[in-house]
């Protein structure tokens, strides 16, 4: 990539990572442009889509959480695993405003270019629900679709109550409570 085009990539990302986070996933293409000093054709040629454009931004995040996932796979507890994956997973996906409407409808679709990093998450969160549920620390009838549902909805939630992060861990915590097996009973330490 030439010099020129570098940074005219670079200014797109900064603006967009600033409209994203003012505005939500929803902020104006032709701001952005207008703000990094480039015509809007400049921003479509880099990210032919608004997905292109947040699956850049979001990429490390993303791959971060999938990693993350993979790193608490040998957690003693595979609930507290699976509380923490959540717990990142609903801090990453409520970055942008939107954002969460965002990736669900990326895992619908195979074509943009946000599903392989949002699949790959879905992955590692199946594998953490998968692990809880076998030892017995987490219901057995909670299918990983549903699983995500519940997720997704929290970090809508959360979303809506922006800047109450405690109400927000709380809606989390509510989750976990209800997701316990029904002869679990309770749990120290809640």
């Amino acid at each position: 990539m030439r010099a020129d085009a570098r940074r005219n990539r670079d200014r797109l990302l900064a603006e967009a990572r600033t409209a994203f986070l003012d505005h939500g996933t929803d902020a104006s293409l032709e701001d952005i442009a207008a703000r990094a000093g480039v015509g809007v054709a400049t921003l479509y040629r880099h990210f032919p889509t608004r997905e292109a454009l947040l699956e850049e931004l979001l990429r490390e995040r993303f791959d971060a959480l999938t990693a993350g996932a993979q790193g608490l796979a040998g957690h003693p507890s595979p609930r507290e695993a699976l509380i923490a994956w959540t717990l990142d997973f609903v801090q990453t996906t409520t970055v942008y405003r939107g954002l969460t409407a965002a990736v669900t409808a990326t895992l619908n679709d195979p074509c943009s270019a946000l599903h392989a990093s949002c699949e790959a998450m879905r992955g590692a969160g199946t594998a953490l629900l998968t692990r809880a549920q076998e030892a017995g620390e987490v219901r057995g009838d909670i299918t990983p679709l549903e699983f995500l549902a519940l997720v997704a909805g929290s970090s809508w939630a959360r979303e809506q109550m922006a800047g109450d992060d405690l109400q927000g861990d709380r809606l989390l915590l509510l989750l976990f409570e209800g997701l316990e097996r029904p002869d679990a009973g309770g749990r120290p330490g809640r």
